[in-house]
Formats: C-alpha cells, sequence, structure tokens
C-alpha cells in the first residue's frame, strides 16, 4: 500500500480511497454506532468521519493498513487494545505514551537498548508535535495512513502541510464525543482499518455491557464532587454533558457548580470554588499533586477549603502517570471507561481497600 491517494487534497489511489466529502450528519444511515455521533461504519470496509460541523470523509479500505502514525495516546490504544500496536510505525510525543510496548520499541529505534534487548522490535519513531513535525521522517516513513486529531472546527496547518506533501491523513473527533462509550466505540473504527473488526466489535461490546451493568447499580447523589484546580489563573468545572462530568453522573456523583447542558467546561473564581468546597463529600483531580500537603500548598487558600479543613477523601486520577506528564486515565482510559466507572463507585462508596485501576488517594 505504497500509493495510497485519497483525502480532499491529495490525488486519488489504491486501497485508500476517499469517496465523499460534505453533507450533513442527519443525512448519514446510522447502523453500526450506539453511542459515538461523529464516525460510522458502513458494511466491512468502510468508515465515515463526520465532522461536528456536519460534513463527512467517507473512507473505503479495499485491505487493511500496514504502516499507521498516530497523533494521539487514544488512537494508540485503541489499535494496543486490538492487538494492532505492531502496525503503528510513529507517533506524536513518545514520552507522553503510557503503553510499554510502544516505548519500548521507540527506545530500540533511537540506539538506547542493549542489541541483544531489541531482537524482532519493530522500530517506531517520533515524529514531534503539530506546527513542529519532522516533515522529512514522517516522508521518509512512508506511511499507509497518519490519523490525526481535532479539538476545534478550523484545521490546523500542520495537517493542511501534510496533506500538501501527499500524505493520507484521516482526522477523527473523539475528542469531541460526550458519553464516555462514545469514545470507547472509536475501538470499532480502528478494527475497521486495522483488519480486526470482530476483535474490536468484542471489545467494545463488553466494555459496554460492564459500564452499563456498574451504572446500574450507582446510587443518586451518592456524591457531591469538587473538581480539578487552576489551570493558567482558570479554575474549569465541566459542564453536566461533559465527559468527566458524564462518568461522575453514572457513578451517583454530581460535580459541584458544574452548568447544565453545557458538553465543554466553564470558568470559576477561587471564590466560587471555596464556597463549592464546602459541600463537597470529596475532592477528584487535582493537577499534578500526589499528596494532601502539595495540594494545600498550591495556594493559601486551599487548607480553608472543605475536603482538605474536614479531612475528607481527595483521590487524582494520576495512579499510571509518568515523569513526563504522560496519563495512561487518557490513554488506556478512554478505551476503558467501565474500569474508571468501577473507580469512581468505590470511591464514591468509601470502598478503600479495593485496588483501583486508575486512581490515587491523596494521603
Amino acid at each position: 500500500m505504497k500509493n495510497i491517494i485519497g483525502h480532499i487534497l491529495l490525488t486519488a489511489v489504491s486501497s485508500l480511497m476517499l469517496l465523499a466529502c460534505g453533507g450533513s450528519h442527519d443525512e448519514i444511515f446510522r447502523s453500526s454506532c450506539e453511542f459515538a455521533r461523529y464516525f460510522d461504519i458502513m458494511g466491512d470496509d468502510s468508515v465515515v468521519v463526520i465532522s461536528p460541523d456536519g460534513t463527512r470523509d467517507t473512507v473505503v479500505f479495499a485491505e487493511p493498513v500496514s504502516r499507521i502514525v498516530c497523533m494521539s495516546s487514544t488512537h494508540v490504544a485503541c489499535l494496543s487494545a486490538i492487538g494492532a500496536d505492531s502496525l503503528i510505525c510513529a507517533v506524536s510525543g513518545v514520552r507522553y505514551i503510557s503503553d510499554s510496548s510502544i516505548v519500548r520499541r521507540h527506545s530500540a529505534a533511537a540506539g538506547n537498548m542493549p542489541a541483544d534487548k531489541k531482537i524482532d522490535l519493530l522500530p517506531l519513531y517520533d515524529i514531534g508535535y503539530d506546527n513542529s513535525l519532522d516533515y522529512e521522517l514522517i516522508l521518509s516513513l512512508a506511511p499507509d495512513l497518519l490519523l490525526a486529531y481535532s479539538v476545534s472546527a478550523s484545521e490546523p496547518q500542520y495537517i493542511i502541510k501534510l496533506r500538501s506533501l501527499g500524505i493520507p491523513v484521516l482526522v477523527l473527533h473523539d475528542y469531541r464525543e460526550e458519553h464516555p462509550l462514545a469514545r470507547a466505540e472509536y475501538v470499532k473504527l480502528f478494527g475497521t482499518i486495522a483488519g480486526r473488526k470482530g476483535a474490536a466489535d468484542s471489545l467494545f461490546a463488553h466494555v459496554r455491557d460492564n459500564y452499563l451493568s456498574l451504572a446500574a447499580c450507582a446510587h443518586d447523589g451518592h456524591a457531591r464532587v469538587l473538581m480539578n484546580v487552576p489551570y493558567s489563573d482558570a479554575w474549569y468545572i465541566p459542564g453536566t454533558s461533559n465527559y468527566m462530568a458524564r462518568l461522575v453522573s453514572d457513578a451517583g456523583g454530581e460535580v459541584l457548580g458544574a452548568e447544565p447542558g453545557v458538553s465543554g467546561s466553564g470558568i470559576i473564581s477561587l471564590e466560587q470554588a471555596y464556597s463549592l468546597s464546602v459541600h463537597a463529600d470529596l475532592w477528584l483531580n487535582p493537577g499534578h499533586c500526589s499528596t494532601r500537603g502539595e495540594l494545600a500548598a498550591m495556594h493559601h487558600l486551599f487548607p480553608s477549603f472543605g475536603p482538605l479543613a474536614n479531612g475528607l477523601p481527595i483521590y487524582n486520577n494520576t495512579l499510571r502517570a509518568n515523569s513526563e506528564g504522560g496519563n495512561d486515565f487518557w490513554e488506556s482510559g478512554a478505551v476503558r471507561p467501565d474500569l474508571i466507572l468501577e473507580d469512581l463507585l468505590n470511591i464514591f462508596g468509601k470502598k478503600d481497600d479495593v485496588p483501583l485501576h486508575y486512581f490515587i488517594r491523596l494521603d
């Protein structure tokens, strides 16, 4: 699959082909996705990617791809979850990747591993970030497909340049999905791309059933949650339709200060956060902090916040974070929201003796 053509600004091809662009989301017959809004699968070999503004790309895979560049760690997680991580030839920002196989393969390619340890390890490269991509390296790798992501309506300049160089790019919008199971459902898209549709469908069915079964056990209003800490002087609180707030809600909790019906995040003042903290049963995801002392030292007012002042539980989603700032909560957790939900149910239920998958308790 060396001569792939396809995608709006590229010329046409052999085994990966863009069939159509444009049209509205509502025009698509939705037969395969239960939760995801921004993709669909037609038959065994066609993927429809739908942008939040309603336009769509239809891509036909006449044969599975064999060389993939992943710009997002969640895409790495999807391929790894269905046993197709060997197809990844490069990633963006390997130091933020948690997958041990990917890290080992990059170490071998970079010459940071003894020769006897890298036998049979497929080389894997780091192409850099966004507008600082190593375009020469990408061209030399001759990928069948580069998977990018979008968090806004405008298309980044680096994607435009990649396409102008003849690199087949598929932009996914998984970060714009609100329901945790919608993000997990992208594993089915990767199953089609990698020729592992059966494995992907089976995995998603397991995750879905486990998630819904756990959610059915939750008790409404079980926990009032203070969420986050200031980031660049702004304290973000997810709206009730936001991914994180949905996880908390499905576990029977309530994010204090969450704006109803909002899928993004609102900004509150430190004073508003203090007022909310008085009503909190626990504090969740307080930045980089791993101890209560670190959290108390972040701001002189924090020791008077409810959970710290009253000795209430504080948990962070950093159990699988690495020293470079990568966090498996946002990597494999995107594929396994059922495990995140299980953690939250145990946290809200004050089951301190149960091992957690992604969270740590701050002591």
